[in-house]
């Protein structure tokens, strides 16, 4: 029988997650990591900046930092992005500071961004990076949700749907893959791969350490 005080019970702390959801326009990305958001809440969204013109319905430092291509290209030399890209036209990155401030400290980022912004990623971040691609269940049901999201131009949506044949080839560089036919059944396998990798060994700081006290007792 072991005597003496209890030896002080070690703390396990975790690196956070930068979770990613690609897909293509359409698909329903931008939608699951709002609801992902909106139902747990140890999980925050990313900001990005952009040089796109800003929609009637964005508000600025919710939806993105809006920024002209002078200072979005004064962001890229100074290192200032994690990740940036150009598409159909306009500037996308997502800002240094915050999100690695974020993961330093146990917190679980999400962010939706394209293949090109996720290639980049895992080339700086590669061991916080969880990529996710959503899939739409169709092509005819890709075209009616770019359709009846009634904020973007026939020529636009016409556009998108060409560059989706592109984007859809670069699925097999990302860790999951979800077909998005059902946004309820979508939600929740995201959120069990985001359970899943929350307790993977190797984010667990101190981990080694509490085997070792307990192998001890």
């Amino acid at each position: 029988m072991s005597s003496g005080a209890a030896p002080a019970a070690v703390e396990i702390a975790r690196r956070g997650i930068l979770l990613v959801l690609s897909s293509p326009s359409g698909a329903g990305k931008t939608t699951i990591t709002r609801e992902l958001v909106a139902r747990d809440p140890g999980l925050k969204i990313s900001v990005s900046v952009t040089t796109r013109p800003r929609r009637k319905s964005e508000i600025e430092g919710q939806h993105y930092h809006f920024v002209s291509q002078k200072r979005f290209e004064a962001m890229v030399m100074g290192g200032e992005l994690l990740e940036h890209a150009t598409v159909f036209g306009h500037s996308y990155g997502t800002p240094r500071a915050p999100v690695e401030a974020a993961l330093a400290a146990g917190e679980d980022i999400i962010t939706d961004i394209d293949w090109q912004g996720t290639q980049q990623l895992r080339a700086t971040i590669r061991d916080d990076l969880v990529a996710v691609f959503v899939l739409p269940p169709s092509m005819a049901a890709l075209e009616r949700r770019l359709q009846t999201r009634a904020q973007d131009s026939d020529e636009t949506v016409r556009g998108r749907m060409a560059k989706s044949i592109d984007e859809m080839s670069h699925w097999p560089e990302y860790d999951y893959v979800v077909v998005n036919s059902d946004l309820a059944e979508s939600v929740a396998r995201v959120e069990a791969v985001l359970a899943a990798e929350r307790v993977r060994r190797v984010r667990q700081i101190g981990l080694a350490e509490f085997v070792n006290r307990l192998r001890g007792s």
